[in-house]
């Protein structure tokens, strides 16, 4: 999405949408979508492993597929995994059969290489159809966010997108990052930063 907050009254025309989670205490929930892609997600488990903490990973079905073995390492490690799509499409571009269609082509996926049956999903880009969204939300909780990294953004510099995730940073919070290639370099440079910042200001972080 192109917004990196999410105004009160997008959520309240969602409701049935998880943007953040309440009554968390001190927890926050990390979040990585797109992967997994050689390193970039193995470098997110490795800053994670260092600081002992753990985050949900919503993968892309043909990324599973390329890279069975990263994504296993990923569940190995103690980390939740939830689907988004096969091919990262679009919901509001694309017709609701086909993406149906490609929604649960993820999920066989995910059963077929990772053994897992997850019951999460995160439309790509945040769009979904209502149509699309009332079909998913019979077996998934369809997790958006509140805390949008903005590390896909090439007009914010490193400083900018660490600066703007850390002031948004709140009990509850659902906080996207990227774990691809187009955000290889910005996610090397950020990451460690944001999560020594995380344990300084005595958050916990927790799995969906």
């Amino acid at each position: 999405m192109v917004f990196h907050s999410v105004h009160p009254l997008i959520q309240h025309l969602f409701p049935a949408r998880v943007w953040s989670k309440t009554g968390s205490g001190q927890s926050i929930y990390l979040t990585f979508d797109d992967g997994p892609v050689p390193g970039v997600t193995d470098f997110v488990l490795k800053e994670l492993e260092k600081r002992n903490m753990k985050a949900s990973f919503f993968m892309v079905g043909a990324n599973v597929k390329k890279n069975p073995n990263l994504a296993l390492e990923v569940v190995a490690s103690g980390h939740k995994v939830g689907n988004h799509t096969y091919h990262h499409l679009n919901g509001w571009k694309t017709p609701n059969d086909t993406y149906l269609n490609d929604f649960f082509a993820c999920d066989q996926i995910l059963k077929e290489v990772l053994n897992i049956e997850s019951s999460l999903f995160r439309p790509p880009y945040g769009m979904i159809s209502g149509n699309q969204a009332k079909k998913i939300s019979k077996t998934h909780e369809i997790i958006m966010w509140n805390v949008l990294s903005g590390d896909y953004d090439k007009k914010l510099s490193t400083d900018q997108i660490l600066g703007n995730t850390k002031v948004r940073l709140a009990p509850g919070a659902i906080v996207v990052f990227h774990d691809q290639e187009k955000t290889a370099v910005v996610i090397h440079e950020v990451l460690p930063h944001f999560l020594d910042f995380i344990l300084e200001s005595g958050f916990q972080t927790k799995v969906l």
